[in-house]
């Protein structure tokens, strides 16, 4: 039997040259066709670091399909190419194991646990090495009164070279225009403004913010301790401080969290030279800071004790059942909760750079959907309409399909009949020049046949008749399940499986928000036909997915909930 085997590539985020996928693709493309191997698919990750593979698309792609039995073995060109975390190449080498896959590298071959744990072990003290050496670097240049990395608002780059030809890093020099409006914020914030209004004021004035983009409270704000955003920044004062944070990796989300250093670990840097803040200003300002924050410690230890005093109340905080998928009609950003139980437009509240003030309460707004996906979005008349178009084009894709298909294996016969002439030729001594180029023409094609057709997927079965009438009680079953306070949980997450979105839009009355709910049609049919009755065929998708809007089938209309 012919062994299946899965292609890896990966170029991490430090090595930007995406020609790399290809030629880690070609030469792992080569190694199975030596092998015998039939290439069953292929899975890659683009600028992405090899820390941790639990942000990586490709991996856990990978991981899903090898489950499911698709392939027996994985090539890759490397083992650091699959991962240098040595825990996370200890658990994918396991999951892998346990699903009948082994991982063969180029550089090491057929990979075994002394592997996982030399070679791991070898990994992860190159990045703690690197990271040691390029923190180093960084320390020897903010000591030297330089940027540490990077380039914040109000300073421009100076590019310059040594005798040598070689640049020299890290020099700056004040840009005297968006210096004025450091000093303008300063000016604002200390005379009682808040830093969401002067985000606002900017924004009307058509000043651009860092980097060019939108200014929001949360730039200017940031966070006192760790000397983030832009009120905090001691360079406008001349001092460079630098290693006041350092990020860790969080094991179970693989993101980046800052830990604050402790204050004798920081390096200090006295700067002039890049003075912007007066004395007297930067010290108003944190006086302002002060009154602010000991107010909100007051609110906080208030809300603190209310807990305490209520401890059931606070172990077991509501779930909001429509957190982030509320979207604002106007300008394309995100509804969040804004004050007390309510839902705001976060562009119109941060920055102003939208016009859309209407806002909604949280309990209006669950029920209006609850209502929606009960009654509009999967109604008879417009699931008829939908089940119609949905079969039409998976009845498509499968003519599609199958022709492809055919056509594909056609070709692979002939390729695989003239291959095994051109070999008999071979053996019989009746070799000529050009014979091995043209051989491995056809078996470059032979490969690339091959790997398009594992990785065309199985027709589309037939939707269920009664599909409608099964998604109506089961979102009824659902309605009932949120007032349980045992089954909320379960029952809030298959409700937000069904929501793509909710496209909220304000209406010409006084205070009229309309809401869009859209679903993927490929989604609800499979959620409506798994688990049924009897006579209630589960449903599997297929792949294809197409947008729904509640009440009105595929057309792009607002539908109001």
């Amino acid at each position: 039997m012919t062994l299946r085997c899965a292609l890896y590539a990966r170029y991490s985020s430090d090595q930007q040259r995406a020609a790399s996928i290809e030629d880690q693709f070609r030469v792992c493309r080569e190694h199975a066709g030596r092998e015998g191997w039939k290439i069953a698919g292929a899975y890659r990750d683009a600028a992405i670091s090899g820390d941790s593979v639990i942000l990586r698309p490709g991996i856990q792609g990978l991981l899903e399909d090898a489950r499911r039995g698709l392939f027996e073995i994985v090539v890759a060109e490397a083992l650091d190419r699959v991962s240098r975390d040595q825990a996370d190449v200890a658990t994918l080498y396991k999951h892998l194991r346990f699903a009948g896959v082994m991982i063969v590298t180029l550089a090491e071959g057929e990979i075994t646990e002394l592997h996982v744990g030399l070679k791991g072990t070898m990994n992860a003290l190159f990045l703690k090495d690197l990271a040691a050496k390029t923190h180093r670097g960084l320390r020897g240049r903010v000591e030297a009164g330089k940027s540490g990395g990077g380039i914040c608002y109000g300073y421009d780059v100076v590019r310059q070279h040594d005798d040598a030809g070689e640049p020299i890093r890290g020099e700056r020099s004040i840009d005297e225009a968006e210096a004025e409006i450091v000093r303008r914020i300063f000016r604002e914030f200390a005379q009682g403004t808040s830093p969401r209004a002067i985000a606002r004021r900017l924004n009307e004035a058509g000043v651009p913010g860092p980097k060019g983009r939108l200014w929001t409270d949360s730039v200017l704000r940031g966070h006192a301790k760790r000397g983030t955003g832009l009120l905090n920044n001691e360079l406008y004062i001349g001092r460079l401080v630098w290693n006041r944070q350092r990020f860790m990796k969080n094991p179970d989300t693989g993101k980046r969290v800052a830990r604050i250093n402790p204050p004798e670990e920081w390096i200090v840097a006295e700067v002039p030279e890049l003075r912007i803040v007066d004395d007297e200003l930067w010290q108003a300002a944190k006086a302002r800071q002060g009154e602010i924050s000991k107010k909100y410690a007051t609110a906080i230890a208030a809300t603190r004790a209310a807990q305490a005093a209520n401890r059931l109340n606070s172990t077991h905080r509501p779930r909001y059942l429509l957190s982030g998928l509320l979207e604002c009609g106007v300008c394309g950003g995100s509804y969040a909760k804004r004050g007390q139980d309510r839902y705001g437009c976060s562009n119109h509240v941060m920055s102003g750079s939208c016009s859309n003030s209407r806002g909604i309460r949280r309990v209006e707004i669950e029920e209006r959907v609850m209502a929606g996906l009960r009654e509009k979005l999967m109604v008879p008349e417009a699931a008829a309409e939908a089940m119609k178009a949905y079969a039409e084009e998976t009845n498509r894709l499968n003519r599609e399909r199958r022709a492809s298909g055919e056509t594909d294996r056609k070709e692979l016969a002939g390729i695989e009949k003239k291959i095994k002439t051109m070999i008999d030729a071979i053996e019989e001594g009746g070799y000529v020049r050009g014979m091995s180029d043209r051989l491995r023409d056809l078996e470059a094609r032979q490969d690339e046949i091959n790997e398009r057709l594992a990785t065309v997927p199985t027709d589309i079965p037939d939707i269920h008749p009664n599909i409608a009438g099964v998604y109506r009680r089961k979102v009824e079953r659902l309605a009932e399940a949120l007032a349980d306070p045992r089954d909320r949980d379960e029952a809030a997450e298959a409700i937000r499986g069904l929501i793509e979105r909710i496209v909220l839009t304000p209406g010409a009355k006084r205070g009229e928000l309309h809401a869009a709910l859209h679903g993927d049609l490929g989604t609800i049919i499979e959620w409506a036909g798994s688990g049924s009755r009897k006579g209630e065929t589960d449903i599997p998708r297929g792949g294809m997915s197409v947008s729904v809007v509640a009440g009105v089938g595929f057309e792009p209309t607002t539908f109001r909930l």
